[in-house]
C-alpha cells in the first residue's frame, strides 16, 4: 500500500534564521582564537577551515530541503494534478530549482575564495578574505527569501493533506453541493466530516475508510461541482475533477431529487451529461438522495424522463436516505461488488493472468461409466414434509435476551454412548483424585446433627449459670473475703518486687568509728581490722562535707566546734599538719585484702592523660589523635561534628568558552 506521508517534511526556514544558524554553528564548531605564535601556513588553515564549514552546512540544509519535497514527475499523477491545482506547478518547480542554484553558486564561490586564501600572507588578507567569502554566502541565502516563505506555506498546507493510496479500492462521491455527500460518508465509516445546510460547506478531499468483505476500502468526499466550463472552475472544484480523472475507483453520483440543494434536476442531470467522461472504464452508480423527503416517483414526467437518461446498461440507479438510512448499505454494497468484479477481471485479462488461471483451476474428473451417482446429503440435513423448520442458534439467542444474555446449551450437541449421559455431572480432579470420592453423601444429614447437639448442650449451659447466680447470703461474704484477700497478697508481691534490693540508710554517714564497731559486732562481725579500715575509708570519703560544717559552725559561734575534742590551743597550720599526718597514717595502716574507696584524679592533672596508666600511652594516644586528625584536615574540618560547607565556583567559569562581541553582530 503507497501512501504518501508529507508530514515527514522537515520545516523550512526563513532567510534570517538560515543565515543565524549557519553562522552561529560554525561558530560553536570551529576553532575561534588564533595565537601569536603560530605561522602563516596554520592561519591559512584556520580560515580555511571556517570557510568550508559554512560552506557544508548550507549544502547540508538546501539538500535536505530539496530531498524532502516531493518531484511532481515521479510521484502519482493523481498527487501531481492536485499539487499544481493547488500550488501552481510552475511556482513550485521555479522554488525548489532556485535553492538548487543556489547550493551550486555556493559551492563555486567556496571553491574560489579557499585557492585565494591558499596565498594569502598575512593574518589580515586571510581574515578578510574569510569575511568577503561569508558575507556572499550569505547574501546568496538572503535573495532565496521568498523561495523558503513559498516552500515553508506549501510545506504547511502538505502536511494538512489526507494520506490518499490512489491504488487501493476506493469509493468516490461527487455531485452538485448539499446533495448528501458528506451525510452518507458519515453513515458508512468512521468519518466525521463537517454537514451543513449550506452548499460548498466541503472545500476540500476527505478520506474515510470502511470494511467490507473483510477488506478496507476508501471512501472520498469531494467537494461540490457546478455546471460551467473547466477553465471556470475554481481550485476547490478542480480537487473534485482531480481525484475522478485520476483514482481508478467506484463513482458514486448523488442526485436530490427533492431539489433542497438549490438545484433543479435539469442543472444536475446537465451536469452529469458534462463531466460523464471522467467516468469511463469506472463502475458507475447515480444515487437519488433524501428519499425520505421526496421520491423519483413523485417527480413529474418530465423530470423522471430526465434521470432515466442517466441510466444505462452499466449503470444503474438506487435510492437512498442518509437521515432514515434506508438504502444505504445497499448502495454501499452494490457499488463494492461492482468494483470488486472490475478489479479481478482486469486482473485476470492482464500480463499476469496466466499466472492467476495456473494458481485457480478446476479440476473436472472424466466419467468412467454410465452410471449416476447423485450427492449424498445426510439424513438430519434434509427436513422431513410437514415438519417444523429447524431453529438456528442466533434464532434461539434472540429470542432468549441477545448476545451477553443467552448461553448456548453446547451439552445437547455431545456424541456419547447414551444420550442419558449428557447432562451428567463433570468429575473434578485435583491431583489425580476425584474431589467427589472424598465427598460424603449424607454430610447434610451429619451437618443437621451437630448443629442440633451444639443447641442442646447451649442450652445446658444457660440453665446451669441460673444456678450459679443463685448464692446465699454466707457464700457471697465467703466469696467477697476471698477476692479481697487475693487483692492484698497482689499488691503485697508488687510492693515487694519494686523493693527487694537493699539500700544504704541516709544517716550512715553521721556514725562514727566506734559506733561502727558496735553494730557490726551487735549482728556478728567480730574482725576489727577490717571495720576499723571501712569505717576510716568513709570518713575520708565525707571529710569535705565535714570540713564545711566545721566551717559553718565556726561562722555561726564563732569558735572552731573540732577543738574541742582536740587542743584548743593549736593553730590552724598544726591541725592541718595532723590530719595530713593521720590520714598517711591510716593509708600505710592497711592491710592487705581491704577494699579502697576510689577518689577522682586530683584538679592538677591535665583531663588528656587523666586516664592514661603512663607514659607510654599517653604518647600512643597522642599519636592515634594527629593521624584522626589529619584526615579532618584534609577536607579542612575542624573534627568529625564540622559540617560547615564552602561556596563553589559559578558555574560560568568552570565550563564553556564565551563567544567573541553580540551574537546579533556579524
Amino acid at each position: 500500500m503507497v501512501v504518501y506521508n508529507f508530514k515527514q517534511i522537515e520545516v523550512v526556514p526563513t532567510a534570517k534564521d538560515f543565515i543565524d544558524v549557519t553562522l552561529s554553528k560554525t561558530q560553536r564548531k570551529t576553532p575561534t582564537v588564533v595565537h601569536k605564535g603560530y605561522s602563516i601556513q596554520r592561519i591559512r588553515q584556520f580560515y580555511m577551515r571556517k570557510v568550508k564549514y559554512t560552506q557544508a552546512t548550507y549544502q547540508e540544509k538546501l539538500t535536505k530541503i530539496v530531498s524532502d519535497f516531493p518531484r511532481l514527475d515521479d510521484i502519482h499523477p493523481f498527487y501531481a494534478d492536485l499539487s499544481n491545482v493547488l500550488y501552481d506547478r510552475d511556482h513550485y518547480k521555479l522554488a525548489l530549482a532556485q535553492l538548487n542554484t543556489a547550493r551550486g553558486l555556493m559551492d563555486n564561490l567556496s571553491a574560489d575564495y579557499l585557492r585565494m586564501m591558499k596565498y594569502a600572507d598575512s593574518l589580515y588578507r586571510a581574515k578578510q578574505l574569510k569575511r568577503a567569502a561569508l558575507g556572499r554566502m550569505c547574501t546568496i541565502a538572503k535573495k532565496l527569501g521568498p523561495s523558503l516563505t513559498y516552500l515553508e506555506q506549501v510545506r504547511q498546507h502538505m502536511s494538512r493533506l489526507p494520506s490518499i493510496d490512489p491504488n487501493t479500492r476506493t469509493l468516490i462521491l461527487c455531485g452538485y453541493p448539499n446533495v448528501g455527500k458528506s451525510s452518507f460518508m458519515n453513515k458508512v465509516t468512521r468519518a466525521n466530516v463537517d454537514v451543513q445546510p449550506y452548499a460548498f460547506t466541503t472545500k476540500s478531499l476527505f478520506v474515510g475508510h470502511m470494511d467490507y468483505k473483510y477488506l478496507r476500502w476508501q471512501v472520498i468526499d469531494t467537494p461540490g461541482i457546478l455546471d460551467h466550463p473547466l477553465e471556470e472552475r475554481n481550485t476547490i472544484e478542480m480537487q473534485a475533477v482531480t481525484a475522478l480523472a485520476h483514482l481508478r475507483a467506484a463513482i458514486l453520483y448523488f442526485v436530490d431529487v427533492s431539489e433542497q440543494c438549490g438545484f433543479t434536476i435539469k442543472e444536475q442531470v446537465a451536469l452529469f451529461h458534462s463531466i460523464k467522461p471522467l467516468f469511463g472504464g469506472k463502475p458507475l452508480i447515480v444515487v437519488a438522495s433524501k428519499q425520505d423527503v421526496k421520491t423519483v416517483d413523485q417527480l413529474g414526467p418530465e423530470d423522471q424522463e430526465l434521470v432515466r437518461t442517466m441510466v444505462d446498461a452499466e449503470t444503474q440507479m438506487l435510492p437512498a436516505s442518509s437521515m432514515s438510512e434506508v438504502g444505504v448499505d445497499t448502495v454501499k454494497n452494490a457499488a463494492c461488488d461492482k468494483l470488486l468484479e472490475q478489479r479481478v477481471s482486469a486482473k485476470l485479462r492482464g500480463k499476469d493472468g496466466k499466472e492467476q488461471e495456473d494458481v485457480v483451476r478446476l479440476t473436472i474428473p472424466k466419467p468412467r461409466d454410465q452410471r449416476e451417482r447423485p450427492a449424498i446429503v445426510p439424513p438430519i440435513i434434509m427436513q422431513v414434509e410437514g415438519a417444523a423448520p429447524r431453529k438456528l442458534q442466533k434464532e434461539i439467542m434472540l429470542e432468549q435476551g441477545g448476545a451477553g444474555v443467552y448461553s448456548a446449551d453446547w451439552r445437547a450437541q455431545y456424541d456419547l454412548k447414551c444420550d442419558e449421559w449428557k447432562y451428567d455431572i463433570i468429575p473434578e480432579i485435583i491431583d489425580g483424585k476425584n474431589i467427589a470420592d472424598f465427598v460424603d453423601p449424607e454430610i447434610e444429614a451429619a451437618l443437621d446433627e451437630l448443629e442440633r447437639e451444639e443447641a442442646e448442650r447451649e442450652a445446658d449451659i444457660d440453665g446451669m449459670e441460673e444456678e450459679d447466680d443463685a448464692l446465699d447470703a454466707e457464700t457471697e461474704a465467703t466469696v467477697a473475703a476471698i477476692r479481697t484477700k487475693k487483692t492484698l497478697l497482689i499488691n503485697a508481691h508488687r510492693h515487694a518486687k519494686n523493693n527487694n534490693r537493699s539500700k544504704v540508710p541516709r544517716n550512715r554517714g553521721s556514725k562514727t568509728a566506734a559506733e561502727m564497731e558496735e553494730a557490726m559486732a551487735s549482728v556478728g562481725y567480730d574482725d576489727e581490722a577490717r571495720v576499723r579500715a571501712r569505717a576510716r575509708s568513709m570518713d575520708s570519703s565525707r571529710g569535705r562535707s565535714k570540713s564545711r560544717a566545721a566551717s559553718k559552725t565556726r561562722g555561726k559561734d564563732g569558735g572552731d566546734a573540732m577543738m574541742e575534742e582536740g587542743d584548743a590551743s593549736m593553730s590552724k597550720k598544726q591541725q592541718k599538719r595532723k590530719r595530713s599526718e593521720s590520714r598517711t597514717a591510716g593509708s600505710r595502716s592497711r592491710e592487705p585484702g581491704v577494699r579502697q574507696s576510689h577518689s577522682r584524679a586530683p584538679r592538677s592533672q591535665s583531663r588528656d592523660v587523666a586516664g592514661l596508666k603512663d607514659e607510654g600511652a599517653k604518647i600512643k594516644a597522642e599519636k592515634i589523635k594527629r593521624k584522626k586528625q589529619f584526615q579532618m584536615n584534609k577536607r579542612a574540618r575542624q573534627g568529625e561534628a564540622d559540617r560547615f560547607d564552602a561556596p563553589k565556583l559559578t558555574k560560568h567559569l568552570l565550563v564553556g568558552k564565551r563567544g567573541k562581541g553580540k551574537t546579533d553582530r556579524r
